[in-house]
């Protein structure tokens, strides 16, 4: 049995609807989600440091206290309006900041990245300049902050610092051990280093900054095996310049230890 052409033509009418009725949705639902994005807010800002398990001054509270010196408001901001690059570059101003990412998310999350250039010690030298260095033997201007790391003084010059006193602070930062212990370097005139322990009275000659491995293994083998029975102010002076030998100048007013 033929279909009528009454029939056919409402088939096809039927067909037109529904293609038409489809398009229809579809550009509405492009439409809404294109324009979402102007009407979406920042509602929560998610901060990640860097190497936060490491002695550093970036905090989460430090990043948002350098946005809000710098009147950058981020919460109930909409996120077409945040500008991410101008945000990274209020960040990078601050000389302990390394790189800082920032992007959006579309939960309404403005999130940020940082890494942080992370001091190894602190110079305070005898010409006034005061700075910490860095793992690149850069400096950083304290800007007020403090921590509790080796202080080098004496006469250096921030080529010395960059050149030399960096082989020191490297080897502390990698040793637990010593990076605890030692509480200042002294560097003299010429160029040589003498140590302030912070444990003892005695200062140890370090000599030039090489060798630093094996001087320091002398060193705390006499730690280990020589000062705690003589006592740890023997010594007003330890010399560990030379590789194969250590020179101990006695304290004069040490009093042996008493054998309990």
């Amino acid at each position: 049995m033929e279909s009528s052409p009454k029939r056919n033509y409402l088939l096809i009418a039927l067909q037109v609807l529904l293609v038409v009725g489809a398009l229809g949705y579809l550009a509405f639902a492009l439409f809404d989600l294109s324009g979402r994005g102007t009407q979406d807010v920042c509602n929560t800002v998610e901060i990640r440091i860097m190497d936060s398990s490491r002695a550093g001054f970036i905090t989460r509270e430090e990043v948002e206290r350098v946005l809000g010196d710098a009147k950058v408001g981020l919460v109930g901001q909409r996120l077409d309006d945040i500008n991410s690059e101008a945000v990274q570059r209020t960040l990078l101003k601050n000389p302990f900041i390394s790189e800082a990412t920032c992007y959006k998310t579309p939960d309404g999350r403005f999130n940020i990245l940082v890494s942080q250039r992370l001091p190894l010690m602190r110079v305070m030298a005898a010409n006034g300049d005061d700075y910490y260095i860095d793992a690149s033997g850069r400096a950083m201007k304290p800007m007020g902050y403090s921590a509790d790391l080796p202080v080098a003084t004496g006469r250096i010059t921030k080529t010395f610092a960059r050149d030399t006193l960096l082989r020191l602070g490297l080897f502390l930062r990698d040793n637990d051990f010593w990076n605890d212990q030692i509480e200042q370097a002294d560097v003299r005139a010429d160029g040589s280093v003498d140590l302030v322990p912070r444990v003892g009275n005695g200062l140890v000659h370090l000599g030039t900054l090489d060798d630093l491995d094996v001087k320091f293994r002398n060193l705390r083998a006499l730690y280990d095996k020589v000062l705690p029975t003589v006592g740890w102010n023997k010594y007003a002076l330890i010399n560990v310049e030379h590789t194969n030998q250590i020179i101990c100048k006695k304290n004069k007013k040490h009093k042996p230890q008493q054998e309990g």
